[in-house]
């Protein structure tokens, strides 16, 4: 087969697949964040032990792959020798004489490489382990505010005693003071005593002096930094990381931190696929939370918003019709069974107890773009790809990572994520629903540089969406702005999705009209005609299809929450998706 009819091929990286004068490189929005500090370690544990892990599992003999040799600031306090005579001096004294060297020779007897952050040995007999969680440690340390970056804060779980060594290496740590609610509604938090924390709090407040000492040139070069708290969190389990037990810390901090808002949620994500209580398919319990979160605000009448940004369609290869895209049907399924559609959706619920009154509590969007594909080129529109997980809660703490809503990346036993949770230490003050409020400086920071882009705001205009929640910002700016662009986008493009087309007939049908004046088509790319009709007093009037989309602000659409609802978009069995796992989608 030659490179060209090859996708994706990597044999020829200078030759074009698709003609780029009919398509267009797809948009992509994400948010990252970088670290500074303690956190860092943690990072570093993480990254050894999946690492080392992999070596002894997948290249055990490879001497071109060594094995990772923590440096000893990842190992104390957490590695406890396999000396119960070790104290930390003599084991620091150690690590000191060979911080310089990185491996360890992959000759090295597996038994003699440190596993990082063991659990206790008689931690693993406690049935509820997996629903107990430790509080943050209440140090203060810096995190770097305009580019969305973090800097952090090591796990609260930090017991110098020795102990003797284990091999799991769950990491046990999370928000300070968070209760995690499970699928019964209980709520459990791990102690540590007091002694422990004491001794524990000087060695890391002795580790963190020189993390504080920044030169004028790395202020200069990262920005202004403001304290915060900062837990790095993870879905690991035996396959990915050698623990005896999956941990899914990552899934207790969403459900923790909804359970714990007090006037909005703030959810950008890739999926959006999420269960119920009773829910025997989806075991994830986001979705739970939320409904559980709405309905407490609506039974105490107060104001509480839930705003979710998610793709348009599924970022996967193939038009939605297409014999080959039935991925893409599949995940759109899962996802409009969470929000919309059936007993298990969301809105489902809610529209059954408040009616009307649900589109106050939450509402879904995408995010969509147009312009020329060449100088001379067709004006088409594409939607802008959301590619990034974020969560805000209340303007204060902020939950950034690699986890999609979704089983997959929430159980911890699949695949293996990482993510970090912010909570500011510095506030400004600010407003919900017009109420005075302190809003942390970094969350705060973040959601006003997301918005203002979804919105298309200028630097005078950042002060309408101070405020998330009052009717003036959610009402008469954030919504107003997606049904305008959403309608223009619509009678300029005939986008695709849309709430207009509920079937595949009158998809095929729309597709095919389109074909007819523009010669092609694809799933996600709507292409303008050169002039736009309609009638005025009987009269057949054309304008220039860009005098229409000045009108779009931003990049703010509504999600389409009708499309494609008259159909089963499971796979069928003449395709391949039906023999798979229905888990594979979700």
């Amino acid at each position: 087969m030659s490179p060209q009819s090859e996708p994706n091929s990597w044999e020829d990286i200078m030759t074009d697949e698709l003609d780029r004068g009919k398509y267009p490189r797809m948009p992509w929005h994400d948010v990252h964040c970088a670290l500074w500090g303690p956190a860092c370690r943690d990072i570093a544990r993480h990254f050894v032990q999946r690492w080392n892990h992999a070596k002894r599992n997948k290249a055990p003999n490879e001497q071109t792959i060594p094995l990772l040799m923590p440096q000893h600031h990842m190992v104390l306090p957490h590695y406890m020798g396999r000396s119960t005579e070790r104290d930390i001096e003599s084991n620091a004294k150690v690590q000191k004489d060979i911080s310089r060297q990185d491996t360890f020779s992959s000759r090295t007897p597996l038994e003699e490489i440190p596993l990082l952050m063991p659990r206790e040995a008689g931690e693993l007999h406690n049935s509820n382990l997996d629903n107990k969680l430790n509080g943050l440690d209440k140090n203060q340390h810096h995190l770097d505010q305009p580019r969305r970056v973090g800097q952090g804060l090591s796990f609260s779980l930090r017991k110098p005693k020795v102990e003797p060594l284990i091999p799991d290496m769950q990491l046990n740590g999370f928000v300070d003071d968070l209760d995690f609610v499970d699928l019964q509604g209980e709520m459990s938090v791990n102690a540590v005593t007091q002694a422990d924390m004491k001794i524990s709090d000087e060695w890391w407040e002795t580790q963190e002096q020189g993390d504080q000492d920044v030169s004028a040139h790395e202020t200069a070069q990262d920005g202004p930094r403001t304290p915060c708290r900062c837990q790095v969190i993870r879905s690991v389990s035996q396959w990915s990381a050698g623990n005896s037990q999956p941990e899914d810390s990552i899934h207790r901090a969403y459900c923790s931190l909804i359970e714990k808002s007090e006037h909005f949620v703030y959810i950008e994500n890739q999926f959006f696929i999420s269960g119920l209580s009773g829910d025997e398919i989806i075991q994830n319990r986001i979705l739970e939370v939320l409904y559980r979160r709405i309905l407490r605000a609506y039974k105490e009448q107060k104001c509480f918003r839930v705003v979710i940004v998610i793709p348009l369609l599924p970022g996967f290869q193939g038009r939605l019709d297409d014999g080959g895209a039935a991925t893409v049907r599949a995940i759109m399924h899962w996802q409009y069974r969470t929000i919309s559609r059936g007993k298990n959706s969301i809105l489902h619920k809610l529209n059954a107890l408040l009616g009307s009154k649900a589109d106050d509590y939450i509402s879904f969007y995408g995010l969509r773009t147009y312009g020329r594909l060449s100088d001379d080129g067709p004006l088409v529109t594409s939607q802008i790809y959301v590619h990034s997980k974020v969560l805000i809660i209340d303007d204060r703490v902020s939950l950034i990572g690699s986890s999609n809503i979704n089983d997959r990346s929430l159980l911890g036993s699949r695949d293996s994520e990482i993510c970090v949770v912010v909570e500011d230490t510095e506030f400004l003050e600010s407003s919900m629903n017009g109420e005075p409020w302190k809003a942390g400086k970094f969350a705060l920071s973040l959601r006003l540089s997301l918005w203002s882009e979804h919105l298309g705001l200028h630097a005078g205009e950042i002060k309408q969406i101070s405020d998330p929640i009052a009717d003036s910002t959610y009402k008469e700016l954030w919504s107003a702005t997606a049904k305008t662009n959403t309608a223009i986008f619509q009678e300029v493009f005939g986008c695709v999705p849309n709430d207009v087309i509920l079937s595949r007939s009158a998809f095929r049908q729309s597709m095919s009209q389109w074909k007819e004046k523009i010669g092609h088509t694809t799933i996600d790319l709507g292409v303008a005609p050169e002039k736009l009709e309609y009638c005025e007093n009987g009269e057949t009037k054309a304008i220039d299809p860009m005098d229409k989309l000045k009108s779009v602000r931003g990049f703010l659409v509504l999600f389409p929450l009708e499309f494609m609802s008259q159909e089963d978009l499971r796979p069928v069995f003449v395709e391949s998706e039906f023999y798979a796992s229905p888990q594979v989608f979700h």
